[in-house]
């Protein structure tokens, strides 16, 4: 009697499945679909992620899925969403909201803008329990306590009290992933949510997306625009241009064989971190730092000593003309409360900043002492625009207190605009009316309007798409060399100083543990803390091993 040939495993249902998904756009947007017919699969337990610029819809597909779409002026109009077998788009409110939490969760990019400023942790989390199990008090708290412990959030006792402003960005976001996993949902969807941490967090919380989901056995998708962020975690890629689904594929085919140019295009906008080559400068300095100091205090009382934080501690460096120097760290380590004290929009304690050989004072005095001559781009160029104001009166407002002519400054307006790539019709329409990128090229325009001899970057591209960020760094290049500005470049991403900057300052904790040429830093980094920041970089060349990928059935089909 022949033996059997035992049958072969049944392949697994999916957990989600999207196909042919029209998603419409209101009357006078730039494309009547925002998502037009797209297709995608995922298996529990695997990754995928959906890759695209800004207004690609990837966004778009998530708000569909957990049913956040603002209808009716923006809905879908074809297709389908099963999830565990139900089409998700037939379903009435209440019917998603029981699945929301329980079933499926969301991971939003902004963490502060999706927890409650005035409720505790605590409270918040109880919440989502709440709305799904009724649960005694006791267990309540002791089921939170573990969410947090899961999360890697230290003290997590503590923790339930704190109030969201006490915690940093990367500690949100942990309870963010900690509310959403409190159900253990069969389906994870995180939109963004490390696109504005530090390298080493978002290593951190990266890993421990993996490590939750390899442990719950959940499919997730995860919506970025990084492809050293795809390279760690995706089993398969979908990657979308402005609303249709260009390329799909495991990871490993889409990263080292796309075929798409706009995948080509994509991955060649990848920050490359070839180290720029050191600009000499033998004249005197524009800018001299020496021995600077800034401590916050808050708190205290009767009775009751302040708070202090050390923000920067005996800072030093100089900075020659048509010179770059990168101040990276992770947040919380001083380099933005540094480039605030340069810039005069906050007080130092003590020490002297020194500008063209000029001892400036601090504060509102140095920025009066300067002229004008030491500009800022911020990192969030919407918030730092009054939205009231059109971007031509925004842009020659700072020369025109300065004493410049109307005339001359709207004069000196139109050329700026014209030199960042938007020209002069851009002048009278409003901040609302631009994209994150053509605000920051603004933002770029409005400094320079100042005609500065130095300019502080504080994060100017760390919430860009990759190709976004990849012009706005050609052009910060193109007028340090145009105008022979010296810079500050405060980033966390090692890979952008690589490319951009002369010098490097790496900050820890308010002190300047290493500084030097760029090449030197990055190619032998003699402090701890550098290598460690080194080390969390994403990248493509940390592909981790793909024969689970390789031999899994298809996942995502265009």
């Amino acid at each position: 009697m022949l033996a059997q040939t035992p049958a072969a495993p049944a392949a697994p249902e999916p957990v989600l499945t999207v196909r042919g998904l029209d998603i419409r756009l209101p009357l006078g947007a730039d494309r009547a679909l925002a998502v037009t017919q797209a297709n995608l699969q995922i298996l529990p337990g695997q990754t995928l992620c959906v890759v695209g610029e800004s207004g690609s819809g990837k966004s778009m597909i998530a708000n569909a899925i957990m049913g956040l779409l603002p209808r009716p002026k923006v809905e879908p109009l074809a297709g389908e969403i099963l999830f565990d077998g139900k089409d998700l788009l037939s379903l009435s409110e209440d019917q998603l909201r029981e699945l929301r939490g329980s079933r499926m969760a969301m991971v939003f990019q902004e963490p502060m803008t999706a927890l409650n400023p005035v409720m505790r942790i605590g409270d918040q989390m109880a919440e989502a329990l709440d709305a799904h199990l009724q649960l005694p008090a006791a267990d309540k708290r002791r089921r939170i306590i573990a969410a947090l412990t899961d999360v890697g959030l230290p003290e997590p006792e503590r923790m339930v009290d704190a109030y969201p402003f006490r915690l940093s960005g990367g500690q949100r976001q942990r309870v963010m992933i900690a509310i959403a996993m409190l159900l253990e949902p069969s389906l994870l969807i995180a939109d963004e949510p490390t696109t504005a941490l530090d390298v080493t967090t978002q290593a951190q919380i990266l890993q421990l997306m993996r490590a939750l989901q390899k442990k719950r056995g959940m499919a997730m998708l995860f919506i970025t625009h990084d492809f050293g962020v795809v390279a760690e975690i995706a089993d398969h890629v979908v990657v979308m241009q402005t609303g249709v689904v260009v390329e799909a594929g495991p990871a490993g085919q889409v990263l080292r064989n796309p075929q798409h140019a706009y995948t080509k295009k994509l991955l060649a906008a990848i920050p490359h971190g070839n180290v720029r080559e050191t600009q000499a400068s033998t004249a005197q300095p524009v800018l001299q730092v020496k021995d600077l100091c800034k401590v916050y205090r808050t708190g205290g009382g009767f009775l009751r000593p302040a708070r202090e934080v050390v923000a920067a501690e005996r800072i030093s460096f100089d900075l020659g003309r048509a010179q770059t120097l990168g101040v990276v760290g992770e947040s919380g380590s001083g380099k933005s409360s540094l480039g605030r004290c340069i810039v005069g929009l906050a007080p130092f304690d003590s020490g002297e900043i020194l500008f063209n050989g000029q001892r400036l004072s601090s504060g509102a005095a140095l920025r009066r002492q300067a002229k004008g001559k030491i500009q800022m781009v911020f990192q969030d160029p919407y918030a730092s625009l009054n939205p009231r104001h059109k971007i031509g009166s925004a842009i020659a407002s700072g020369p025109i207190a300065q004493g410049v002519p109307k005339a001359e400054a709207m004069r000196r307006t139109m050329e700026l605009l014209e030199l960042v790539g938007l020209g002069p019709e851009a002048a009278e329409r409003y901040p609302h009316e631009f994209s994150g990128g053509q605000r920051q090229r603004i933002g770029i325009a409005r400094a320079l309007a100042m005609e500065p001899s130095l300019l502080v970057a504080d994060e100017p591209v760390s919430a860009l798409d990759v190709s976004v960020q990849a012009q706005v760094l050609k052009l910060f290049a193109e007028v340090r060399e145009r105008f022979q500005l010296s810079m500050v470049f405060i980033t966390h991403d090692l890979r952008v100083a690589g490319q951009m900057c002369d010098h490097l300052a790496v900050m820890q904790r308010g002190r300047i543990v290493e500084y030097g040429p760029t090449a030197q830093v990055l190619g032998n980094p003699q402090h701890a803390y550098t290598q460690t920041l080194i080390d969390a970089i994403p990248s493509l060349e940390h592909r981790r091993d793909e024969t689970e990928a390789d031999n899994a059935p298809a996942r995502s089909r265009a």
